[in-house]
């Protein structure tokens, strides 16, 4: 049998999974009776590199689909540029190496099973499906390779991957929008499938998201009743960043500053107006960056209203209409965190995130410790808003009580 070191002494293959790993966080979850409470995770990952083989096919230019193909039947196994030992960490997490060596059984695909294991383990009912590697996908210097690759994963996710969850997972889709035209054909086409929810833009990208051939995307979307969301992530390539040297510098300050510069433009140049109907949510910035864009914006706009024509309130109260993922959620200052969740009314605009598998991520306790909530707040941000804002039925009768008692049952 296989055999491999872990904290000094050796255990088997079987013994590295998603249960043993996430033993403690079990515990947590039957200890606080979250399986009483439906909560709905609307940032979960998996590694796609680990599927490529599965979705690459599905790209719909066949030149492209016979390039990407040979160059990886010659050993180029990548399609973004590599960060090879910039994030790498030492310690105990499971990581890209180590995934590869948890079994999983034959019936359903690989990534369904690893993600059932982990939402059970966090008493996690539903959860938002995204890719990893993707995220940086706005930023490929190909617009068509961003098309392609949006498209089949889209198609993988769609036709292949959620009708095996169980109904427990969903998505919002990988949106191409380099090229609106074609942004909008993925909603024409995926935007009415089972388990779609939303879209979402990869946020690290240069594109101004107010642009006006972005208009017609918004608007299909709305008018599907379905969610738009920014989902961050991390350019260790973004010149701004050159003069850091540490990953977590590089981490810290770069996932909310792509949603900061697309929230930005979005408040000024009155989308919200634009699209009241359209449910917009900010994943993975954390929420410490919230109250400082809110008074940075309402300061800039008592000073120079002329230059925001279409809003009719103050900018901040914009914001407080759209929606935003916890995680990674700062509580390093009890009282700030308060304030935060003060200033963007958490209570119904919080969702939950995990952020599993990735190393900072989130288990259901971070919101329902928090000593300062209401126990409608914390019911509404772990998983009631979210049941509502994506018509999500409760897994038992006391998950429906509960979301009946505080007036998010789905209808």
């Amino acid at each position: 049998m296989d055999l491999l070191a872990d904290r000094g002494r050796r255990v088997s293959l079987e013994e590295l999974n998603t249960g043993r790993l996430l033993s403690h966080a079990r515990k947590q979850a039957v200890q606080r009776n979250l399986d009483d409470i439906l909560v709905v995770d609307v940032d979960g990952h998996h590694y796609e590199n680990e599927c490529f083989d599965e979705f690459l096919p599905l790209i719909e230019n066949e030149v492209l689909r016979q390039l990407i193909l040979a160059g990886r039947a010659k050993g180029r196994q990548t399609l973004m540029p590599s960060q090879v030992s910039f994030q790498d960490m030492g310690g105990r997490i499971t990581r890209y190496p180590m995934r590869s060596s948890e079994r999983t059984g034959p019936g359903k695909i690989r990534d369904v099973q690893l993600g059932h294991r982990w939402m059970d383990a966090m008493s996690i009912d539903y959860s938002c499906l995204f890719p990893t590697m993707l995220l940086a996908v706005g930023m490929h210097p190909s617009v068509e390779m961003e098309i392609e690759l949006c498209w089949a994963y889209n198609r993988w996710l769609t036709e292949i991957a959620l009708p095996q969850a169980d109904g427990r997972f969903y998505s919002m889709l990988s949106l191409p929008l380099s090229d609106t035209d074609e942004a909008l054909r993925q909603v024409e086409t995926f935007g009415d499938r089972k388990h779609v929810t939303g879209f979402m833009v990869s946020s690290v990208r240069s594109m101004p998201v107010h642009h006006n051939s972005c208009m017609k995307v918004y608007r299909a979307i709305e008018e599907r009743g379905l969610a738009l969301a920014f989902h961050s992530a991390v350019n260790v390539g973004e010149p701004v960043f050159k003069g850091l040297n540490r990953f977590a510098s590089v981490h810290a300050l770069g996932f909310p500053i792509y949603n900061i510069i697309h929230l930005t433009n979005w408040v000024t140049n009155g989308l919200g107006e634009r699209f009241p109907k359209l449910p917009v949510i900010w994943i993975e910035g954390g929420l410490a960056w919230v109250p400082f864009i809110m008074q940075r914006l309402d300061h800039e706009f008592k000073l120079r209203i002329s230059e925001y024509p279409l809003l009719k309130k103050k900018p901040g109260d914009y914001m407080r209409d759209m929606y935003y993922a916890s995680q990674p959620m700062e509580r390093e200052d009890m009282i700030a965190l308060e304030c935060t969740f003060r200033m963007i009314n958490a209570e119904t605009q919080l969702l939950y995130a995990s952020d599993y598998p990735h190393w900072d991520f989130d288990l259901p306790s971070t919101v329902w410790d928090l000593p300062f909530l209401s126990e409608k707040a914390k019911h509404n941000i772990l998983g009631g808003t979210a049941a509502r804002l994506f018509k999500l039925p409760p897994r038992n009768d006391k998950q429906k009580e509960n979301l009946k008692r505080f007036g998010n049952l789905a209808v």
